[in-house]
Order: structure tokens, then sequence, then C-alpha cells
């Protein structure tokens, strides 16, 4: 038997009820909020994966685009340097020589300075 008056015992029991109330809301709500945040961060995740795939889209169509500008504009210098080249063969021949012995010069005086 406990040697406290048995007011104070229930009121000792009380307290050690409303304690372990006190904790198991604790957990109940503590679960709670982890499950909201759980969904809070799998939400987030989500936009953001479906803000950088529209990124990258986005970037994919545009850099299609400069591509094939770029593909049209390397077609156009290439026709364009070889009907030059049909035209005056021994001309284009003679520039590229220049061309060449220049860079090589170049190339050259470079090897001199180390």
């Amino acid at each position: 038997m406990s040697t406290l008056p048995p007011a104070a015992d229930a009121e000792a029991h009380k307290a050690k009820e409303a304690l372990k109330n006190a904790a198991t809301h604790a957990e109940k709500s503590f679960a709670e909020v982890a499950e909201q945040a759980k969904a809070g961060i799998v939400d987030a995740a989500n936009r953001a994966e479906v803000a950088i795939r529209e990124g990258l889209d986005t970037f994919r169509a545009q850099s299609r685009t400069y591509t094939d500008t770029a593909s049209h504009q390397i077609d156009v210098a290439q026709r364009y340097v070889t009907e030059r080249v049909k035209e005056r063969p021994i001309t284009a021949t003679l520039a590229g020589v220049g061309v060449g012995v220049l860079l090589g010069l170049l190339l050259a005086g470079r090897g001199d300075r180390r």
C-alpha cells in the first residue's frame, strides 16, 4: 500500500493519466505534421520536376532553331566557297597555300618563345 493519503493518490493517478493523454496527443500531432510535411515536400518535388522538364523542352526547341540557322549559314558559305573555287581554281589554290604558310609561320614563331 502507498503511504500517501487517498486524495493525493487519486490526484497522482489523474496526473499520470493526463500525462499519458498529453503524450498520446503529442505523438498523434507529430505524426500528422510529419505527414503534412511529407506531402508538401512531394508536391514541391513534383512542381520542380515539371518546371525543369518544361525548361529543358524550351531549351531544346531554342537550340534546335539555332542549330538549324547555323547549319543553313554553313551550307550557304560552303556553296559560296565552292563556286568561287570553281570560277578561279588557281587563285583559290594560291590563297590556300598563302594562308597555310602564314599559319605555319605563326605557329613556328610561338615555339621560339618557350
